[in-house]
């Protein structure tokens, strides 16, 4: 008993320190303190504030406005007010702006941690820091806000602070207040919002990200079933009513808000900015912070307008960088949510990334490389291709174009899942624990990635096997101009420079002659990809393409994953095309820079077709048994052809008939043949045949004696030397 009352007074004793404490810094704040933020009611009552961006040549980008539609307090129904009330502040019509207890155990706990980490913000401590303050945890800002709290009370009614409250305070995809975010997420007005919608938003406020209904549906559904139960401990509503709301499913149904640029270069670079900062955005504004952007207006306007000038009936998303640098030259899109960070099935489009990069820069396969497309069964996955089809020994370089699936499976068995995927993370792309088997080669993957993701990991191609994390913006400054953000893009290796440029030569064979192939009459050398997702209804369709000086990926499909009308990566890539010949309208991009790590090599034709197999070509072969192609000179063809450097004579046949000798034999169209005649003991060259095949016969007219025989001759291509048989069989001839 006597431990008990030690510890009700220690504590009780800490406590009453605590709110000395407090109010120590109260009237330090109010007469000492220097940095001190003057009260504006007009913040509150006018809380349109705004973000200054501005674009490559820093001239300012239209201002990012932070506003709501106001709805008054006394058209929401009690229990959306209470959901608030319950959850963030219970004490909110009997203190006077500032909860002392809490304050006094949030300040306990800081002092115990050495951290300023604990707020105890009551309603109106939240109101002033949306509209006066940034977001750092400092004992100055802290100072401010507790000042400018006890302002607030003197100016505004209880009713007033929560009203302003309602209608300020963020709900995560771009939704600040109440009326917005009901709007957005349940397509209602927020005086028709239900208990559990009514708690599903209050529960949002403590991390709009983490309990977003978009993102984390069981998460938010936990977190609403907690506001309920604090609901229900305080008596504002019955069990029944608790019980009914707890059990409900949480049904959203989104509906895109009047200009709410959810998925516009702005709103990506607020994110990126509030990541950086560490702040939300709505402090950005009221800090005054300003930030600029890698932002290309000419480009940002010719990909909406690429978009506008196709009837597109799905949700659509576009994303434009710069070859090398790290640079987000453009970015747009639409659809009713947030679709930036939003990871799909990528199909095909990962491929040569996962698949065929890693292949060629471990020296497994080269663009001529034979691969079987044929029924495989592995572990009892077995993957299709289009219309089930099959095509028997096909090049790499044609796989890639045709985007078969077979080969692409084989390919990144022979290269190993851990080893492809490292390649892969080592250029910006996730996987997730589950991401183990060989779907991946056709993008299957649980989650997928972003179009960011996916379109910047095309860099290591553009970039000599180098990737630069790609960033909206160049730099930030406070309100004071002092440059507090500068982005340094890192550069790492992923691939060596011959495998960046044979897979771009590869893709630029899909944009001629492969499923790119509507890029085929652009005037300047360009490399593609496409990808789709869903076997009978597409679900995802992609384009990545690039030039020497751009990277350009577009992604149609649907936000809550239903089918798309089209299929194929037909219209993203009439997309990629229109906005390709529109940024280089007054120039061309200069062809792809080949490095001296590759070289073109001369390929006997005849072993590869019949035999599958990639042999040098030596040089007796007749170019047109030659095929040309692409090699590393870290991977070159490992041996020469042995075909053509013999020569065997062919068996001449003969006779004699009405005054003439016939002569006949088996005619190869490489080998050049000398028919001679042969008359006491000297030979006479008849006639010299080439290029022929098949059976030839000759006729001479013969008047005496003769030995008919053939000499064979193979012309070497680098000297002009020859080989040369033996005699053939010798026809003696009598007329």
């Amino acid at each position: 008993m006597k431990k008990v009352i030690k510890n009700i007074f220690l504590y009780t004793g800490i406590i009453l320190l605590s709110i000395v404490l407090i109010f120590s810094l109260y009237v330090f704040g109010t007469y000492l303190f220097s940095d001190k933020v003057k009260f504006d009611i007009n913040k509150i009552k006018y809380s349109n504030i705004s973000i200054n961006i501005f674009d490559n040549e820093n001239r300012p980008i239209k201002d990012y406005t932070f506003g709501s539609s106001f709805v008054k307090l006394e058209t929401l129904n009690d229990y959306t007010i209470d959901a608030f009330i319950s959850i963030e502040d219970k004490d909110f019509y009997k203190h006077k702006g500032l909860n002392y207890k809490r304050m006094a155990v949030a300040m306990l706990k800081n002092i115990t941690s050495f951290k300023l980490k604990e707020g105890a913000s009551t309603i109106s401590q939240q109101l002033i820091k949306n509209t006066h303050l940034t977001n750092e945890k400092t004992f100055s800002r802290k100072i401010n806000e507790i000042f400018l709290t006890k302002e607030l009370e003197k100016t505004l009614t209880k009713d007033d602070i929560l009203e302003y409250y309602l209608n300020i305070i963020y709900f995560g995809d771009n939704c600040y207040g109440i009326e917005n975010a009901s709007r957005h997420y349940f397509s209602k007005p927020a005086k028709e919002l239900t208990i559990s919608e009514s708690a599903t938003l209050a529960g949002m406020i403590k991390s709009p990200n983490t309990y977003s209904p978009v993102k984390n549906i069981e998460k938010t559904q936990s977190r609403r079933n907690v506001v309920l139960s604090e609901m229900l401990d305080d008596n504002k509503i019955t069990f029944d009513d608790y019980n009914k709301a707890r059990l409900s499913e949480i049904k959203v149904n989104i509906t895109p808000i009047a200009n709410n640029t959810l998925n516009s270069y702005q709103t990506a670079v607020i994110d990126e900015a509030s990541e950086i900062l560490n702040i939300p955005a709505k402090n950005i504004a009221i800090g005054e912070y300003k930030i600029y952007t890698y932002l290309d207006t000419d480009k940002q306007k010719n990909l909406v307008d690429s978009f506008n000038s196709y009837d597109i009936n799905s949700d659509y998303l576009g994303i434009s960088l710069s070859a090398t640098g790290g640079r987000i030259e453009a970015f747009y899109g639409n659809a009713p949510v947030k679709m930036y960070d939003a990871k799909r099935q990528p199909g095909s489009a990962i491929k040569p990334i996962l698949v065929y990069a890693p292949a060629l820069n471990e020296n497994i396969i080269s663009p001529l490389t034979q691969i079987n497309d044929e029924y495989i069964n592995i572990n009892g996955y077995s993957p299709k291709n289009v219309n089930n089809a099959y095509h028997g020994y096909t090049s790499v370089r044609d796989c890639v174009s045709k985007s078969l699936n077979i080969p692409a499976v084989k390919v990144l068995s022979y290269v190993g899942l851990d080893k492809a995927k490292y390649y892969s993370q080592k250029c910006g792309i996730t996987f997730d624990k589950n991401d183990n088997n060989l779907s991946l080669a056709l993008g299957g993957m649980s989650y997928g990635t972003t179009l960011k993701e996916l379109t910047s990991a095309y860099s290591i191609f553009t970039d000599s096997g180098n990737f630069t994390e790609y960033k909206f913006i160049n730099y930030i400054t406070d309100r004071n101009g002092k440059i507090i953000y500068h982005n340094k893009p890192n550069q790492r290796q992923v691939i060596r420079d011959d495998t960046a440029f044979l897979m771009t030569d590869m893709l630029k064979t899909c944009a001629k002659s492969g499923t790119g192939r509507k890029l085929s009459n652009l005037d300047f050398e360009v490399a593609t990809k496409t990808g789709t997702v869903g076997s009978t209804h597409n679900t995802n369709a992609y384009n990545i393409s690039y030039t020497s000086e751009d990277i350009v990926g577009i992604w149609l499909g649907n936000a809550d994953n239903s089918p798309i009308e089209y299929v194929g990566g037909g219209l993203p890539t009439d997309i990629t095309k229109l906005y390709l010949n529109r940024i280089y309208k007054n120039h061309k991009p200069s062809n792809f820079y080949m490095p001296s790590s590759v070289y073109i090599e001369n390929i006997d034709n005849l072993s590869l077709q019949n035999e599958h197999i990639v042999y040098k070509a030596n040089n007796y072969i007749p170019e047109r048994y030659i095929t040309k192609e692409l090699f590393s000179k870290f991977n070159p063809p490992k041996e020469k052809s042995n075909k053509f450097i013999s020569v065997t004579p062919p068996t001449l046949s003969g006779k004699v008939e009405d005054g003439q000798a016939i002569l006949g034999f088996e005619a190869l169209d490489y080998l050049i043949y000398e028919l001679y005649c042969e008359i006491d003991g000297k030979p006479q060259l008849l006639s010299e045949i080439s290029n022929q095949s098949g059976y030839l016969e000759q006729k001479f007219d013969i008047n005496q004696r003769c030995k008919y025989f053939i000499i064979t001759k193979i012309k070497n291509y680098a000297d002009n030397t020859e080989i040369v048989s033996d005699k053939s069989n010798i026809i003696d001839l009598v007329p």
